[in-house]
């Protein structure tokens, strides 16, 4: 019996390696989580950062096509794809920017280092309207129609394709 015993806790090592062989390693790793894309953008309404006025994306969306990207001063892949965002905005594309879960005063400090691309800069300090946009980390950037449906999804810093790509969409 204390034989058994012995060999047990081999057993669940052997099992719990098995499961992380079948789950994880099989899993596609690049397959990112679409659940807002083909939906309603959420009914938010945010701060701006400079003046603090209150905005409902919604209703931005009602003025036209636009891309909505979450980003944060202290995100270094956002200051990576910035360089991105300012050629999209030099094209015409109309860009919302949410600084999520940071202090205004570090976003409105990242902007004025970097360069402004957003025609609307909001504030999701509590990182809420991330949770409604089902945000999994910054920066991640979603096209919203003019009739509020979000088209598309990006999941980490925009490329010059992918930001092609999103920029298509929402004209």
């Amino acid at each position: 019996m204390s034989r058994w015993l012995a060999i047990l806790p081999l057993v669940a090592l052997l099992a719990l390696g098995g499961l992380f062989y079948f789950y994880a390693l099989k899993r596609d790793p690049q397959v990112q989580p679409q659940a807002l894309v083909g939906k309603t953008v959420p009914d938010l309404t945010l701060p701006t950062l400079r003046e603090g006025k209150p905005v409902a994306i919604r209703a931005l969306a009602a003025e036209g096509p636009m891309i909505v990207n979450f980003f944060a001063s202290w995100c270094a892949p956002c200051e990576i794809e910035h360089p991105v965002l300012m050629g999209l905005k030099g094209r015409g594309v109309r860009i919302v920017g949410v600084a999520y879960k940071d202090a205004p005063p570090n976003s409105q400090a990242f902007l004025t280092r970097l360069g402004d691309p957003f025609g609307v800069a909001l504030v999701d300090r509590d990182g809420r309207a991330g949770v409604e946009f089902g945000v999994t980390g910054v920066p991640e950037t979603y096209v919203v129609g003019r009739d509020g449906q979000v088209l598309a999804k990006h999941t980490g810093p925009l490329t010059e394709a992918d930001a092609e790509r999103l920029a298509k969409l929402a004209r």
